[in-house]
């Protein structure tokens, strides 16, 4: 079957329909998008990420020859090869950002110039360029530290660090610019867990597994503090279903994308559960107030999206790659750091 949308005929592969053909993932090079950018390839779509690619752009080996795949080695602070790059671009997913806290405040002005200055002026210049649809990647931090059970998309935003309060503020700026001809969509992700070719070990759950199966010891500040997550393979799928929805259903919308809520504790136990009894968990103290978590009700409810990956799925998945040796060194390696990374290159 065949279809006219914005002046274009798509063809439908069974169910799906793609509405786009050029797709931009800004910010692609990074842990999600080494797991996000093959899928679009397999959906069909024409993919361009552009990126620094401080994490090499080997973490596409397994598509790297892929005739509808084109890697641009960019800064997201470089309007004018964004414009050029941006010709003929139909859709972005924008994941490029300064990732979590610690990162962040490594250098605070880096931040901030990546993460928020240089929003508003790619918007601008993409909605000029005829881009039909802008999915933004935030961050279910904006809440802030919540009492209530279920922490749902209208609740008012407190963020504690300038990190999630940039991520808002960018929120802001997207959904201003979204139009009938701009479709503007804001997912709020949980933390990511799991395995990717460009992988993270500074993230809860995979901190955890990582020491688990390394050092057979897990270090537990606090413990109470809750933690939503998604696996990656759930939220891949996601960006990938965000470019299929219907404009009605998603423009200038805001959804909460998450999993499994569970206290830092408990995600220490599940972790000794898979990786072995020999495991010890040392619960120490700490001055870190912050504590999230979601209701992912109304993505289900709306959009029909419910994740099919838990925790233990991650938990196993790392362990297998950390024990088939597909992570070279994984207590030490900057690769899989991002601050590490950050001062060994002196991003600037």
């Amino acid at each position: 079957m065949v279809i006219e949308i914005y002046g274009k005929i798509f063809e439908s592969k069974g169910k799906i329909m793609r509405l786009f053909d050029k797709v931009m993932v800004i910010g692609g090079g990074g842990y999600v998008g080494a797991v996000l950018v093959p899928k679009l390839l397999e959906a069909g779509y024409r993919v361009k990420v552009y990126d620094l690619f401080i994490y090499g752009k080997d973490v596409f080996a397994a598509v790297k020859d892929h005739p509808n795949l084109t890697l641009i080695e960019g800064d997201v602070r470089d309007l004018e090869l964004l414009k050029k790059e941006l010709v003929g671009t139909e859709a972005i997913i924008h994941l490029a950002c300064i990732s979590n806290d610690p990162s962040f405040e490594l250098n605070p002005e880096l931040g901030k110039s990546i993460n928020y200055d240089c929003f508003e002026p790619l918007v601008k210049a993409a909605k000029a360029a005829g881009v039909k649809r802008f999915v933004y990647a935030s961050s279910s931090s904006v809440y802030g530290i919540k009492e209530c059970a279920d922490v749902t998309e209208e609740m008012e935003l407190e963020p504690l660090t300038d990190y999630s309060k940039f991520k808002a503020m960018c929120e802001e700026v997207l959904l201003g610019y979204a139009d009938d001809d701009f479709v503007g969509l804001v997912l709020r992700p949980a933390t990511v867990c799991g395995y990717s070719p460009r992988q993270r070990l500074d993230l809860i759950v995979n901190i955890l597994t990582n020491h688990g199966v390394n050092r057979h010891k897990i270090i537990v500040n606090g413990g109470e503090q809750k933690r939503p997550n998604i696996h990656i393979e759930d939220v891949t799928d996601l960006y990938v279903k965000s470019l299929e929805y219907e404009d009605e259903k998603i423009n200038r919308r805001i959804f909460n994308a998450g999993y499994e809520n569970f206290p830092v504790s408990e995600l220490a136990r599940q972790v000794r559960e898979i990786v072995g009894s020999e495991v010890e968990i040392v619960v120490e103290p700490t001055d870190d107030p912050r504590s999230y978590h979601i209701s992912s009700e109304k993505i289900r409810s709306e959009l029909g999206f419910v994740p099919r990956h838990t925790i233990g799925d991650a938990v196993r998945d790392l362990k297998n790659a950390i024990e088939k040796g597909r992570l070279r060194d994984p207590m030490n390696n900057p690769l899989y750091f991002n601050i590490r990374r950050m001062k060994e290159i002196n991003l600037t």
